[in-house]
């Protein structure tokens, strides 16, 4: 049994990988160093990898007890893997981040004491990149797309691409999961009547593997789901303060 199994923890950190081999122990290694202060665990979501990830985890292991490794029988891409790491975390409160190494961990306590400090109904404070280490083309293209989901959705996010989230699960629990869902968290999460707060965050140049997407390939599935979002907020409809009689 893990020693992590023996306390419950404060925070639960997800991360979703895939052929992430050469990296991902560094990850958790930076991850445990940057919440070193806090009763945490560590959920790693391997996706159906096919190169050595999923041994570099279980070396992991043995020098981090507080690792957790949930492996998916085949891939199902990585909305499905942080809904399978949401699932399984025991904290209250989780923090995702991508599984790639390029949003650094040390942001995650100040992230979630925002989150803490802030008022019941705020519940996400999610990073936005600064300074990104990506190509000019991914640039380019994930500006026009913010822009585009900014005017369309009104969700107060200038970069709801940066995987480096913190959140209340139980709030996350409340939304509707489809493909691809992940890019769309402050928008869904505001739909349900909640508030999100922002952070500016460093942002990290990838140092191993390659990227799972292609401009041209998110850009076809983000004007489907753009509108399939719009739909969704379109049909929801508020309650207002709920109150128990006595």
């Amino acid at each position: 049994m893990n020693q992590s199994e023996n306390r419950h923890p404060v925070i639960s950190v997800i991360a979703p990988m895939l052929n992430e081999a050469g990296g991902a122990a560094t990850l958790v290694d930076e991850i445990a160093a940057a919440l070193a202060e806090f009763e945490h665990e560590i959920i790693i979501i391997d996706d159906a990898s096919t190169d050595e990830t999923r041994a570099e985890l279980r070396a992991a292991r043995k020098i981090h007890r507080q690792l957790r490794i949930l492996c998916h029988e085949q891939n199902a891409g990585q909305s499905r893997a942080i809904r399978t790491g949401v699932l399984a975390a025991r904290a209250d409160v989780v923090a995702m981040l991508d599984g790639d190494g390029q949003n650094d961990p040390v942001h995650i306590p100040a992230l979630y004491r925002v989150l803490m400090d802030a008022d019941p109904d705020v519940a996400m404070a999610a990073g936005e990149r600064q300074k990104r280490q990506d190509s000019r083309a991914k640039k380019w293209a994930s500006r026009a797309a913010n822009t585009i989901r900014q005017k369309l959705l009104d969700d107060g996010a200038a970069d709801t691409g940066c995987g480096l989230k913190v959140f209340r699960r139980e709030a996350f629990m409340r939304l509707p999961y489809f493909d691809h869902m992940h890019r769309y968290l402050p928008a869904l999460i505001r739909r349900e009547g909640f508030k999100v707060v922002f952070m500016p965050v460093s942002h990290r140049a990838r140092a191993h593997g390659v990227s799972k997407y292609t401009n041209i390939g998110r850009a076809l599935v983000a004007v489907r789901d753009l509108f399939g979002v719009m739909w969704l907020r379109a049909r929801a409809k508020s309650p207002g303060k709920i109150t128990e009689q006595p």
